[in-house]
């Protein structure tokens, strides 16, 4: 079965969560709005009997899952990215939540007023919000990751157990997304975080994600996505 992702074009976004597991699986998919435009998405959501709030959501034969979390905890279980000990795989969901309240508050630095007005509309308090975000909430998050690769006792090198998870996916895409928007701030903090580095690396080096990584499926990052590059938001004047 092929499994089909329905994710806006363009850019990486929340999809690329989804994305990285099912090519670290080697698992078959389609990325549906790529083959046939924006438009399916909601054409496909209307049709729904439980429909996403908002995209990336997950078709898999009759089963739909919507949400970035939920959707690994489906595939998790079900491409062996997860592990089978009960109380492991509700850790590895739980971090992945944390995960995604640290990618919303990426976000919300360049749009702290609304998601629907224009960065420009905003700049003054993006870059009030951008200090905050610098100074204590990268550091808070980064600390957190980094004590619990420390009190993995299976491996340095995975968040949870001893093989590779989606979590550690996760992670190396929100890292991925740091040092693009903020490689300033990042080249002073990276090196105080060899764990995470560690697992950045296993994931970068893994032969599916190499390969896709080098590929024309892994689009560049850029100002439309969650993690973007405004200077004056990395280290003001």
């Amino acid at each position: 079965m092929t499994y089909e992702l329905y994710y806006w074009t363009g850019l990486q976004g929340r999809g690329e969560y989804v994305r990285l597991v099912l090519e670290a699986a080697g698992a078959p998919y389609r990325d549906v709005a790529r083959e046939k435009g924006d438009d399916i998405i909601g054409k496909v959501t209307e049709e729904m009997a439980t429909p996403s709030f908002a995209p990336p959501f997950l078709r898999d034969g009759e089963v739909v899952v919507g949400q970035v979390a939920a959707i690994l905890l489906y595939l998790g279980d079900k491409l062996d990215l997860a592990p089978k000990d009960p109380k492991l795989r509700l850790w590895t969901h739980q971090i992945q939540l944390t995960i995604a309240d640290f990618v919303l508050e990426g976000h919300d630095v360049h749009h702290p007023i609304g998601a629907g007005e224009y960065y420009e509309n905003q700049k003054p308090e993006a870059l009030r919000r951008a200090r905050e975000f610098r100074s204590a909430r990268v550091p808070k998050f980064l600390d957190w990751f980094e004590r619990i690769l420390e009190r993995n006792e299976q491996s340095s090198e995975h968040l949870v157990g001893k093989d590779l998870s989606y979590a550690d996916l996760s992670l190396f895409q929100v890292m991925d997304g740091l040092t693009y928007a903020f490689p300033t701030l990042m080249d002073d903090l990276y090196g105080d975080y060899p764990k995470i580095k560690a697992v950045c690396a296993v994931v970068a080096g893994h032969p599916r994600i190499r390969a896709y990584l080098e590929s024309e499926r892994r689009l560049a990052s850029n100002e439309s996505d969650l993690f973007r590059h405004y200077p004056e938001l990395d280290a003001e004047a």
